[in-house]
């Protein structure tokens, strides 16, 4: 960033009522869109995933709250509250959510007007609402993609507040984007934060106290919580991380730009990830990102180019983390950085379909339209093999929950073992484990449990029980065709 950033964008040309509300009509329309799109092509049959059910069962009311480790952020699960609390139905709490990620999509992206044209917002929009990534989450109880509004809205904010230092509502706004941040993620508010105040820092007219006092005001509201959690069940902010790091594998010098690229594939976890890299095609637009990112700074005139450089320069912190210190992937992990590079590509691929005088080149845009129709095409594909996997593992969680049932393990009921965590939501149960990361009860407590409430240990077809339970009664798990067999262990 320099002192070349400090030229004031060019005020967008007044327009009146009905023009405003035609643009804003655009970026409505897309989120709309978006909702449709969960609802019609990820919403069904779907069920809850693994690290959702930590997450909805901290506030279900159907079923105990599961383990809740040291990386993990309450933010979502507040989020989720308003349905989870008052039903079990999965399908209400995708639908509510569906609603809620299109208007999350809306405001983030309505912060931007006075910055950006409508055609621009709306084209960011849809680039990133297309997404297989963000169609999958939109409806989901994981915090990512809530990390990315508040990390696209922040960035808005701030250009909002450095233009304009009497627009209050930016600077609230600005609060509230990165609080939202780290209610969800703490370490992503922390690399939010850090290009956001360095850019304050560096650009004479953008250095005003109060910014970094929103910035801090605004980190620190949001971390609190786990801060304080931290101290009370961890003995210390220090410690919390500590034990985070070692849950993740260790946090540290870890390339796994790679490991990224490979889990683009569909798979919504990749670890480890030692898998091939298969259907190549499926990643050619996370190479073709960062080109159209840079194009987009480059293209844009100079009145607009702080406005499109600084979501290309913070999206790149946000992604530092996961590209580089942890040793697995998850595409969830870079939706904060998709969302925020959506603006330079749309500001590019503006500039390439339209001349000096700002008519559309005939050939560039049918080019351009050709692309983002195969890029949908193939977003659309790994979406529905990403939620037919979702759907298999519901009807193997479901299976496998009535064949506990038959077996006499009913509410209130405690699970132990191999996947006990997800199962144990889709039986009604409490989970808790004798060993590992989420080392919740020991070998006496689980038998003292015994005497008031059904206990089954599961263990995966090929594994050996634990040695407290080998002279247990045993039972298999009926599950469906193709899925991983189970053996549940009760106590005599």
């Amino acid at each position: 960033m320099s002192d070349r950033l400090q030229v004031r964008a060019r005020p967008l040309p007044a327009t009146h009522s009905t023009a405003s509300a035609q643009s804003v009509g655009r970026v409505a329309a897309v989120c709309a869109v978006f909702v449709l799109a969960q609802l019609v092509l990820a919403v069904p049959g779907s069920g809850l995933g693994w690290d959702e059910t930590v997450y909805t069962s901290q506030v279900a009311a159907h079923v105990p709250a599961a383990f809740f480790s040291a990386p993990r952020a309450r933010g979502v699960s507040l989020l989720a509250a308003p349905v989870a609390t008052l039903t079990s139905s999965t399908a209400a709490l995708r639908i509510y959510l569906a609603v809620l990620s299109g208007a999350g999509l809306f405001v983030s992206l309505r912060v931007w007007r006075p910055l950006l044209p409508a055609r621009v917002l709306a084209l960011a929009g849809g680039l990133f609402a297309g997404l297989w990534i963000t169609l999958l989450y939109g409806s989901q109880v994981m915090p990512n993609l809530w990390s990315a509004y508040g990390a696209l809205a922040a960035v808005g904010c701030l250009l909002r507040a450095a233009r304009d230092r009497g627009d209050r509502a930016a600077l609230a706004g600005l609060a509230v984007a990165v609080a939202l941040v780290g209610l969800m993620r703490p370490p992503d508010a922390v690399w939010l934060v850090l290009p956001l105040a360095g850019a304050a820092l560096t650009v004479r007219r953008w250095r005003h106290p109060v910014v970094f006092a929103v910035l801090a005001a605004g980190l620190l509201a949001g971390c609190a919580e786990w801060v304080i959690e931290a101290y009370v069940r961890y003995g210390g902010l220090a410690a919390r991380l500590h034990r985070a790091s070692a849950i993740e594998g260790g946090l540290g010098l870890h390339f796994a730009v790679d490991d990224q690229i490979r889990a683009l594939d569909g798979r919504t976890l990749c670890r480890p990830c030692d898998v091939p890299w298969r259907h190549r095609a499926n990643s050619a637009w996370w190479f073709a990102l960062p080109l159209l990112a840079a194009g987009g700074a480059a293209a844009a005139w100079r009145g607009r180019r702080a406005t499109v450089c600084l979501p290309l320069l913070t999206a790149g912190f946000l992604a530092v983390p996961y590209l580089f210190t942890v040793g697995y992937a998850a595409p969830r992990f870079l939706l904060p950085s998709y969302a925020l590079l959506a603006i330079p590509v749309a500001e590019c691929l503006w500039r390439l379909v339209r001349d000096s005088a700002g008519r559309l080149r005939p050939v560039a845009t049918a080019a351009v339209a050709l692309a983002l129709c195969g890029h949908l095409a193939v977003q659309g594909g790994v979406l529905l093999a990403a939620v037919g996997n979702n759907r298999q593992a519901r009807e193997h969680y479901e299976a496998l929950a009535e064949s506990l049932h038959a077996n006499g393990v009913r509410p209130p009921c405690l699970l132990s073992g191999d996947s006990a965590v997800p199962l144990a939501f889709y039986a009604g149960c409490a989970s808790r484990q004798t060993a590992g990361s989420d080392r919740s009860i020991t070998v006496a407590g689980l038998l003292a449990a015994a005497g008031h409430r059904p206990v089954a240990v599961l263990v995966a077809a090929g594994d050996r029980a634990p040695a407290f339970a080998r002279q247990w009664r045993s039972a298999a798990l009926a599950a469906p065709s193709g899925s991983a067999a189970y053996r549940a262990y009760f106590p005599r």
